[in-house]
């Protein structure tokens, strides 16, 4: 069933994992469950508007019980792709699954790469490890103001951090080295190169700005957005998630600092979409902010507020709407290390008038989201398995 008048919602819930998928343990993760531990940390969460759309069927969630009577439709996604990247999870439920996972450099960054990095800066860049976004500032950040040399780093996950001081290299100027960074990096199979601006000084401390710039591989085929730019439908999104597909397919973008900041353009964007149109959102706090800095009480805070805020939005939904919320990943802030964690995800729809539970199962891809949007849509699904009969 196709509405060619309709909006969709897609909101990527960043990081909210349900708990260990089979191969867990390949990725150390075996005792992961995100959204069960951040619950039991909190003494239970409240989160009535997820519960009645069926979240508590999902899993063990303490404060979040089965709804005796849920209105929404509800399961849980088997990620196909290799690895837990926030790009490969993102790619996935557009319709991309890679086979082999991003490369990750713990160790640093091989010295060729380095080598190329600095004819392009014109410099040789300081660090090359891997280290938390603070701690390499205190490291590295008076020597920077000293020198002018780029500060080089890395995580877990398959990143290129550059950070500069914006007193050293404007924004602009960081981005740039981004972008020509980005080209050296696809050889090497980095996700992301990704530009962190930050201020301060010795005496006082370093601090990261909110100018954080994602340059990510293009995906290798073409995705959900792509299918529909072909198809004039448009599609805007909200956060990083335009970063996550090189902005390729996406007419518009809503950039957000925070959660609280991504509620608020999601209203807006909605309110001033075109109709048909799909607009995707990314709400980055649960993982960013809270999943990989180990804050599990804050990860609990973080859900209740974005559940007393989903009111409004299903308030302003229209008959032909669609509403889908899911994960790309775990991050659970009670294991061992501050990665990405591989889970199963919650997927969870909804629209205007829904009365009945509509039980969507086990997923076996991510795909299906992408899939059910492309059916929405009325464009071709080249991969997945629709659901969107269980929400109509």
């Amino acid at each position: 069933m196709t509405h060619p008048h309709g909006k969709a919602v897609w909101i990527v819930l960043d990081g909210v994992g349900l708990g260990a998928l089979p191969d867990a343990a390949v990725y150390g993760d075996s005792d992961a469950a995100t959204l069960p531990h951040v619950a039991n940390a909190c003494g239970g969460l409240a989160l009535p508007n997820l519960q009645r759309l069926g979240l508590g069927h999902l899993a063990t969630i303490a404060g979040v019980s089965p709804h005796p009577a849920p209105c929404g439709a509800f399961g849980r996604m088997c990620e196909q792709a290799a690895g837990k990247d926030s790009i490969s999870g993102h790619w996935e439920m557009a319709g991309v699954t890679l086979g082999e996972p991003f490369a990750t450099y713990p160790q640093g960054f091989p010295a060729a790469l380095m080598m190329s990095f600095a004819a392009v800066a014109g410099c040789r860049p300081l660090g090359n490890v891997a280290a938390s976004g603070t701690a390499i500032l205190d490291l590295y950040g008076a020597e920077h103001l000293c020198t002018g040399r780029p500060i080089v780093y890395t995580s877990v996950d398959s990143v290129l951090q550059i950070a500069a001081h914006e007193a050293v290299l404007p924004s602009a100027a960081l981005y740039e080295l981004c972008r020509q960074v980005r080209i050296l990096a696809d050889s090497y199979r980095i996700g992301r190169v990704i530009a962190r601006p930050f201020t301060g000084d010795p005496a006082t401390g370093f601090s990261r700005t909110p100018g954080r710039k994602d340059f990510p591989m293009p995906p290798p085929r073409a995705t959900l957005f792509d299918r529909l730019e072909q198809a004039q439908i448009p599609v805007w999104a909200v956060g990083k998630l335009a970063d996550l597909f090189a902005g390729r397919g996406i007419g518009r973008q809503l950039p957000t600092r925070d959660n609280r900041e991504g509620m608020v353009r999601i209203l807006e964007g909605y309110g001033e979409l075109p109709r048909p149109g799909l607009l995707a959102a990314n709400l980055i706090d649960f993982d960013m902010i809270y999943g990989h800095r180990q804050d599990a009480i804050g990860f609990g805070h973080a859900l209740e507020a974005f559940d007393a805020w989903l009111p409004q939005l299903q308030a302003v939904l229209a008959r032909d709407d669609l509403l889908l919320m899911a994960a790309d990943h775990g991050c659970d802030p009670l294991t061992t290390g501050t990665d990405h964690t591989r889970e199963y995800v919650p997927v969870l729809g909804w629209r205007p008038g829904m009365q009945a539970a509509r039980r969507l199962g086990e997923r076996s891809s991510f795909a299906d989201l992408g899939a059910t949007l492309a059916d929405f849509f009325g464009v071709p699904v080249t991969t997945g398995l629709s659901f969107l009969k269980e929400v109509y």
